[in-house]
């Protein structure tokens, strides 16, 4: 065989052994921040520390200490290149072994997903631990991560895509841009992992709410009190309840249409347009109703019961009146 023949076969052999040797190295993460130091002892120099959820690749074991190559950052893809943080961050030293949870401990689907369950629940209290968030993100990823067949791998990934998209949203909404009333002028809520969610869980409860989410990259800033928004929004809400029937999100969707054509009956008033002023209020009622029969367990029925009550006896529910 020619000579560069061979080389060329010895370079694809390569290309392709080398994602499969990573993809078989074993991994973890561990479930409680640990600090990684040069050698296998609690008086060995410090290398850094490694948080809860970061993604840990196992090298060798000794006694009740870990060598790993911690993964700390992953690379920023078309970040600037001036971001300090644009680089990935990893460190190769050794972890006390306690908090470690590998693809081999039993039941470390579990275990990865109570703590993220707990961090959640610290980042959600006043005083809760620092950073705390983002913990939970980076632990109800790895259920997904290391665990794909776990029955918690879909809850995990849209925990994760939740709670990321949660800190998004509330950056987008303290900027100026936040009050344009067309979607395009505002900024948007990076899609990217509720749209794996769909992809990874097709059919599952967990596509639907990430699908819900995304109707909120589409709505208004301000209506600016005309009925091309609310319209607009309206029906997005009414097709999702059309096609996700059984979403735990529906009797939400179903809410804020109806909601937004109670609306309408009074915007449409200030355009001198009695005509579809009743039809608002029709179409409102029967989306309404839907709810109280469809989903009468929800906190969404009480809801809507008022809404209908509101209607009915002719109280404004948008525009100065309301207030």
């Amino acid at each position: 065989m020619d000579m560069r023949l061979r080389l060329l076969f010895l370079a694809i052999g390569l290309f392709f052994a080398a994602p499969l040797a990573s993809a078989q190295a074993q991994r973890g993460t561990l479930v409680h921040e640990e600090t990684i130091r040069v050698s296998p002892a609690n008086d060995a120099a410090k290398l850094g520390e490694a948080g809860r959820g970061h993604e840990l690749v196992i090298i060798e074991t000794s006694r009740d200490w870990t060598h790993v190559e911690a993964i700390l950052r992953e690379p920023k893809k078309d970040a600037d290149e001036d971001d300090p943080e644009s680089e990935g961050k990893t460190i190769t030293g050794w972890v006390n072994s306690k908090a470690l949870v590998s693809l081999t401990t039993p039941n470390g689907d579990k275990i990865v997903f109570g703590e993220a369950a707990d961090s959640e629940d610290q980042a959600s209290r006043r005083r809760g631990r620092r950073d705390a968030a983002q913990d939970a993100l980076r632990l109800y990823y790895r259920v997904y991560d290391l665990f794909p067949t776990s029955p918690l791998a879909a809850e995990g990934l849209y925990r994760a895509a939740d709670i990321r998209w949660q800190v998004e949203r509330s950056d987008v909404l303290t900027r100026p841009s936040a009050r344009e009333r067309d979607s395009y002028m505002r900024g948007q809520i990076d899609e990217q992992w509720m749209k794996l969610v769909m992809k990874k869980f097709p059919g599952t409860k967990w596509a639907d709410l990430a699908a819900f989410h995304l109707i909120e990259n589409k709505l208004c800033g301000d209506w600016q009190g005309a009925s091309k928004c609310p319209e607009k929004e309206a029906e997005m809400y009414e097709k999702y309840a059309k096609e996700h029937e059984q979403s735990p999100a529906a009797p939400e969707a179903l809410y804020q249409a109806a909601w937004r054509r109670s609306a309408l009956i009074e915007i449409y008033k200030t355009e001198a347009n009695q005509k579809k002023s009743d039809e608002a209020k029709n179409r409102c009622l029967e989306l309404a109703q839907r709810i109280v029969s469809q989903y009468a367990q929800s906190d969404w029925s009480s809801r809507a019961l008022t809404l209908i009550f509101y209607v009915q006896q002719g109280v404004p529910t948008f525009g100065n009146a309301s207030d």
